[in-house]
């Protein structure tokens, strides 16, 4: 169990939580209720051995992380996934009806064994072997089917070797989380933009049309998906800024949420963050992040 104040909160709670659940436990010291809730989640926190990492957030002293929870009542309890709060609740309920809600989110002890594999399929990754990581990764899945950081990780590397079927059959497990899940959602835009540049003209007769009217922004969007399809992150970005330049909400602003997805496809993978140091960041993900904002903060 961690404080979390303003200065601290990306790296202990947002960076944390795209590989490890964070409970953020909402509170104040005059709230009779919250001394009550705050040592059964710390008890849970070690019953869960390492399942989930419980954070705390003095109300009184963080108001501007209160208000960004919208915090009406304390205690007031968030779950946080993949960067995103997912859950919560108010007020403190019995230690049954907490297990009830965790369980619901928290990987179990056989889903946090088999995460090992994902780890050595990353690691296998790193040294460029990728045909080992598909290996480990297979065997993530036999083992616990239901581990989705391990299944979005097989995609992918499916993805990137150009085994479209076999990516598409791997991702149908995932296809109900796209909302919830930014990989998952990440992933659809990608084999979508497949699908799209298989039906789409040519390269050639896009570039035509747009150097013909730089607000054709279908042609745009068309060349942007074909230059997802051929893994051209860069150049598909390119593209989807120039549509955001001229027309930031353009059909219900699928050009920036294809944008985000290429930034989740090719980030790199988060790595336990350690403490007192800032998470590693890449290059060329943050670079375009400062374009996005510039554009939609215009």
């Amino acid at each position: 169990m961690i404080d979390a104040t303003l200065a601290n909160f990306e790296t202990e709670v947002v960076e944390t939580s795209k590989t490890l659940p964070v409970l953020v436990d909402l509170w104040a010291p005059w709230c009779g209720p919250c001394r009550s809730l705050g040592p059964v989640l710390e008890k849970l926190e070690t019953a869960y051995a390492g399942r989930f990492k419980l954070v705390k957030v003095n109300t009184e002293e963080e108001q501007d992380l209160a208000a960004a929870f919208g915090v009406r009542s304390i205690p007031m309890v968030v779950l946080m996934k993949n960067g995103q709060p997912v859950d919560g609740f108010v007020g403190a309920l019995p230690e049954a009806q907490i297990r009830q809600f965790l369980d619901k989110h928290v990987p179990s002890a056989a889903e946090q064994e088999s995460a090992g594999d994902d780890t050595e399929a990353l690691d296998a990754l790193a040294a460029d072997d990728p045909d080992s990581a598909l290996e480990k990764l297979q065997q993530a899945l036999a083992t616990n089917p239901a581990n989705d950081v391990a299944r979005a990780d097989y995609v992918k590397l499916l993805l990137q070797q150009d085994r479209i079927d076999d990516a598409r059959r791997a991702f149908e497990p995932l296809a109900g989380k796209v909302a919830i899940d930014a990989r998952a959602n990440a992933l659809k835009h990608w084999l979508d933009a497949i699908e799209a540049a298989a039906q789409a003209p040519d390269e050639t007769a896009l570039q035509a049309r747009i150097a013909a009217d730089k607000r054709d922004f279908a042609a745009r969007f068309q060349l942007a998906q074909r230059h997802m399809a051929a893994q051209r992150w860069t150049a598909a970005m390119d593209e989807l800024l120039e549509i955001l330049m001229r027309d930031r909400t353009w059909n219900e602003e699928t050009a920036r949420k294809a944008y985000i997805a290429i930034l989740e496809l090719i980030a790199p993978p988060a790595a336990k963050p350690v403490e007192g140091q800032a998470p590693a960041t890449d290059p060329t993900v943050e670079s375009y992040r400062r374009r996005l904002s510039m554009v939609v903060l215009s």
